[in-house]
């Protein structure tokens, strides 16, 4: 895989149309892109009508022309998304089925309370993001600075299912002191479950 530098993430909070007509509109989108940006990934909500699309850039790839063709191209409008995030990885590791298909996408942005970003952004990247990603069910753990609209902290999860958080592993996880600790001081907290769409 190759080294990301950035990645751009659209989210449309409201979108019902089928599943084959978004992914329609998405691939025609990414179509029009071409080289300009990476890969592209996109999501809906299992339980919400909540979509996101990724464009992993490349390492070589310039942000701010990324940016300015996905703007260019009618992309936001595209899926009703108000604006581009530009988001900074910060934690990326396979998980402990790696080599499984991830079939659901689970996703917790959140800000800190004041004072608190620090030994939150530690402990998410020293103890809570390696015990999830070792999860049996866990293919891949993220995390990223959303540095746009925010939450500033954007972790993610490609799980087999979404029992994996019902786990006992998972919950064991969840459960350590240093959880109890941070969780309280977590704000505008969003967790949100959903699955990709084939993009043809």
């Amino acid at each position: 895989m190759p080294a990301v530098a950035d990645t751009l993430l659209l989210k449309n909070a409201g979108d019902h149309r089928s599943d084959g007509e978004l992914a329609r509109t998405l691939a025609d989108c990414r179509d029009r892109l071409g080289s300009k940006i990476g890969d592209m990934h996109a999501y809906r909500g299992t339980s919400s009508a909540d979509v996101y699309v990724y464009f992993e850039l490349p390492a070589e790839a310039s942000t701010v022309a990324a940016l300015d063709a996905a703007l260019d191209c009618g992309c936001t409008v595209a899926i009703a998304a108000p604006s581009i995030d530009r988001l900074q990885g910060v934690f990326d590791v396979p998980g402990a089925s790696a080599s499984a298909m991830a079939a659901f996408h689970y996703v917790v942005e959140t800000d800190a309370a004041d004072g608190w970003q620090n030994e939150m952004f530690h402990w998410y990247d020293t103890e809570h993001m390696p015990g999830l990603a070792a999860v049996p069910g866990c293919v891949r753990a993220r995390r990223f600075l959303n540095l746009g609209r925010g939450p500033y902290s954007l972790a993610c999860y490609d799980l087999v299912a979404p029992t994996v958080t019902a786990s006992s592993q998972w919950l064991a996880v969840r459960g350590t002191p240093w959880s109890a600790r941070v969780r309280p001081q977590f704000r505008n907290t969003r967790r949100t479950m959903f699955r990709p769409l084939a993009l043809s």
